[in-house]
């Protein structure tokens, strides 16, 4: 086997609130193969840190009271625990606000600056003048210039899901003073992205670079025509200001990736390691992996390999993408309690439980994965502790009761252990491919087996006939020998139950190539219970706590005091009958419905309003800002309400010809639609 080395980083979460379920998919994904690599003798750096730069850090801090600095290190201490709870195994936790970071940023963009592929320009935004700064579209509010919907973000309409500039918002206002904004022109730094088509595109699709699915996605982006990237921000803001140009700030993800080299470097000076070796020339003798968030798959896989290729440094290896998280099949939600952090379920739940729900429904591709909390109890509970720790808690007992512990000297069953020992290598490619769900699915088939076995020459009924017979201690000795390869094949997932396992048999820490090898004639140790069945119970508990503890962070945040839709946006004012009765609504049927390509909240949806006069189908063409909630081919055939004298207006993609009805708040959308029997054309009263 060739030796690897490997450096493998994680997406840094940033320094501004608590981990949560959301972010432990990736990490734990990471460290599930961190650990499985390392079991199989190659070398690896694992490294993360803090994102710990922006004006939101900068606002939080101000409205604490404290310096941005304590902030960040107060939030980096607290993630840092989170991540060790969950047995994720960093070698260095870092942070973005680091020495390390600075140097590391100033030199990488002083090489973009030589290579010609930094520009400058003036860029008109809006500046709230009572706190003095720059905003960002997120920190801006005000009514939509096209439907006149008010409370609207500086970017897009979240009532009609038209897209703007923040300087066409109605009446706009500052979220942070309340000021009213001023436009004010400023000079930025822009990196000519636009330079590296060419190479982006065949990057990208490298083998073993990203998977397909993202590389295509990469592809529509690229060959949509890149952008030029602005990678400055004006003072107030904390960061690394840029080299020669005072009162000029590195947008926090220009020196966010940076954060990944600067970790290494520290654990470099830290260790005596060869910074050079991982980061320098083409990569033959070591291995980069990124493991990152769908989310964010722009910033890894344009921006961060043409800046690494211009400075000269080498490209990532691979880059792993995990898709979003959902709970019971819905986005986490904080009125459902589901929306819930690490702190919350580990102070309920055991966190190796949520390893293994994790590992058993993760592949290689950037699916999204849902948590379902019965689903989640049935699987822990008939998997590792139905199946894998009931082989143990089967043979255990005679072990130590009648034989003081000592394991037979001889295999009694060389053709069922043999079996087991030859799954390492299927097993070990599913584990380096990432196919982790594949992986625990071949090991639970194993411990069933076991289990059959063991049931079929039950070991408890040829003991009441002579406790300490040969074939007892046989049968049980071999059962604990399966129940051992099960556990290594399952060490980087449930590296703590695992540990208690090698206590419990009295043998080192498990390697991969421990499988070859069998416990023969070796004395193990009094058995306890390795894991306990979730408890329903404590599931409920963790619920309802998320429900106080998300209750007890709004406190803190200037949001509305009552989560009401009535709160966020009263009962418009009185109208008269004549002005209700001009909106003629008419009941339509779906005949087809597509994404729009550049996109990201509409559907064009093709609407029947059934036969006019003449015989001929009336069809409308309607944009509709639904595509967060509703996959296009599940709404061909239905039937929805449908504005149907609403003047047509047209949008970036087409002509809108007329609205159809939902209710929702931004977050989530549900469609208004008939009872069973209504037909298209029937007007609604």
């Amino acid at each position: 086997m060739t030796q690897r080395n490997i450096l493998v980083t994680n997406a840094l979460p940033y320094a501004n609130g608590p981990i949560h379920l959301g972010h432990l998919l990736g990490y734990i994904q990471a460290d599930i193969w961190v650990r499985f690599q390392r079991m199989q003798g190659h070398t690896v750096h694992y490294v993360c840190a803090d994102d710990a730069h922006g004006t939101s850090i900068m606002l939080s801090a101000e409205k604490a009271g404290i310096a941005p600095e304590t902030w960040i290190e107060g939030i980096r201490q607290e993630h840092h625990r989170d991540f060790q709870r969950f047995h994720v195994d960093f070698d260095i936790y870092h942070s973005t606000h680091s020495e390390e970071n600075r140097e590391l940023a100033s030199h990488i963009y002083q090489q973009l600056r030589q290579h010609g592929k930094i520009d400058t320009r003036k860029i008109t935004q809006l500046f709230d003048p009572e706190k003095g700064l720059f905003l960002a579209d997120r920190f801006i509010k005000g009514t939509c210039p096209k439907c006149k919907a008010e409370d609207q973000y500086g970017d897009n309409c979240e009532v009609c899901s038209s897209t703007y500039a923040a300087t066409d918002l109605i009446n706009p206002r500052s979220t942070i003073s309340g000021a009213t904004p001023v436009l004010r022109d400023s000079e930025h730094y822009f990196f000519k992205l636009t330079d590296f088509a060419d190479f982006l595109r065949e990057w990208t699709r490298r083998d073993g670079v990203l998977a397909n699915s993202v590389a295509n996605k990469l592809a529509e982006w690229i060959d949509g025509g890149l952008q030029q990237w602005d990678i400055s921000r004006d003072a107030p803001y904390f960061g690394f200001e840029i080299p020669g140009a005072p009162g000029k700030y590195f947008y926090v993800w220009l020196d966010a990736p940076i954060g990944y080299m600067a970790s290494f470097r520290k654990l470099c000076n830290e260790q005596g390691l060869d910074f050079d070796a991982f980061w320098k020339g083409d990569g033959n003798n070591s291995e980069l992996w990124h493991f990152i968030g769908k989310d964010i798959v722009n910033f890894h896989a344009l921006f961060w390999p043409a800046m690494l290729t211009t400075a000269g440094f080498r490209l990532p290896t691979a880059i792993s993408v995990n898709g979003f998280i959902t709970i019971n099949g819905q986005k986490m939600s904080k009125s459902r309690g589901t929306f819930i952090m690490a702190d919350t379920y580990f102070k309920h739940l055991n966190p190796e439980y949520l390893r293994y729900y994790f590992a058993a429904k993760l592949g290689s591709n950037p699916d999204d994965l849902d948590l379902n909390l019965d689903d989640f109890a049935l699987r822990v509970n008939a998997d590792v502790v139905g199946k894998v720790v009931n082989i143990a808690s089967r043979c255990a007992g005679f072990i130590g009761k009648n034989f003081g512990g000592q394991l037979s000297a001889t295999d009694s069953e060389p053709a069922l252990t043999a079996g087991f020992q030859q799954a390492a290598a299927e097993l070990a490619s599913l584990y380096d491919a990432r196919e982790f769900g594949k992986a625990t699915r071949l090991i639970m088939a194993l411990a069933d087996k076991a289990n059959a076995w063991i049931a079929e020459k039950a070991p408890w009924s040829v003991s009441k006939a002579n406790p300490q017979s040969q074939q007892v201690q046989d049968i049980c000795s071999v059962g604990l020998n399966l129940f051992r390869l099960l556990m290594i094949y399952l060490k980087p997932v449930l590296p703590a139950m695992t540990k208690q396992v090698e206590d419990f048999l009295q043998i080192a820490p498990l390697q991969w190539s421990d499988g070859q090898t069998l416990l023969l004639g070796h004395k193990i140790g009094t058995f306890s219970p390795l894991m306990t069945r979730v408890d329903p119970a404590a599931i409920a508990a963790m619920i309802e706590a998320s429900k106080d503890s998300l209750a007890a962070v709004a406190e803190a945040q200037p949001v509305v005091a009552v989560d009401s839709p009535l709160t966020k946006e009263p009962v418009a004012a009185e109208i008269e009958f004549p002005d209700f009765a001009k909106v003629d609504m008419r009941i339509a049927l779906v005949v087809n419905a597509q994404h729009v390509e550049g996109a990201d909240k509409l559907l064009q949806l093709t609407l029947s309003l059934g036969p006019d006069d003449k015989g001929a189908d009336v069809q409308r063409n309607v944009f509709s800002g639904i595509k967060s909630a509703y996959k296009p081919e599940s709404l061909i055939g239905k039937h929805v309400v449908l504005v149907a004298n609403l003047k047509a207006r047209k949008m970036k993609f087409g002509w809108s010809e007329g609205m159809i009805l939902a209710a929702g708040d931004g977050k989530e959308i549900f469609l208004i639609a008939p009872h069973d029997g209504a037909k298209p054309g029937t007007r609604v009263t």
